[in-house]
């Protein structure tokens, strides 16, 4: 299926089409009023239970909560995001587990940011970088490699050239990531294969 491309009432349309998604809507609110009521993140059970809400909700797979928790405490972020510090996204997404191994929550950590302040940190997860990558090899919107998206700072500068070369200036960041991550959803998601008698079907 081909993308159409991008224009101010493509937009439109995944915007409209978010707004019917009443389960994720009120889910993303609920998420949003918690991050309102602990704004900070210098407190342990405040950071866990916010933690534990992008990662269920987002499902990004973190089965340590407490270690990406006392991560964040540890980065002392809050000053960061006063400044609308890209940087801090990939410093939250690197941490050090209780092995000693560093694992990287890139996906995890633009989320609990985008949560913080949406008009600064827009999201990246798979959805998006496939969106991202097949509108730049059609249109040409920008120069970037694949890896460059998982830098934060080239991520965004990617996003600022969408905007600009499309005319969808209008938009906030927040609605440029619901745009693209239902139009991702649209053209990248497999199609369900029913099980044959060679194959078995997982529970």
């Amino acid at each position: 299926m081909a993308i159409t491309k991008p224009s101010v009432a493509e937009v439109n349309k995944y915007l409209k089409k978010w707004a019917g998604l009443t389960h994720y809507v009120e889910q993303d609110k609920a998420i949003y009023l918690l991050f309102k009521t602990f704004p900070k993140n210098d407190k342990l059970d405040e950071v866990i239970s916010k933690a534990c809400c992008v990662n269920g909700f987002y499902s990004t797979n973190i089965y340590d909560i407490y270690t990406i928790s006392q991560h964040i405490i540890d980065l002392k972020i809050d000053k960061r995001l006063a400044k609308n510090d890209l940087t801090v996204v990939n410093d939250i997404a690197k941490c050090k587990m209780k092995n000693g191994k560093i694992k990287e929550f890139y996906s995890f950590a633009t989320k609990y940011c985008s949560h913080c302040k949406d008009d600064v940190y827009p999201i990246y997860d798979s959805f998006v970088d496939k969106m991202l990558c097949e509108l730049n090899k059609l249109y040409s919107f920008s120069t970037f490699k694949r890896a460059d998206l998982k830098d934060y700072v080239k991520f965004c500068g990617v996003l600022n050239d969408l905007k600009k070369h499309f005319g969808l200036g209008k938009f906030t960041l927040k609605e440029i990531d619901m745009y693209l991550w239902q139009a991702g959803k649209d053209y990248f998601s497999k199609p369900y294969k029913k099980p044959t008698s060679k194959t078995k079907a997982t529970i």
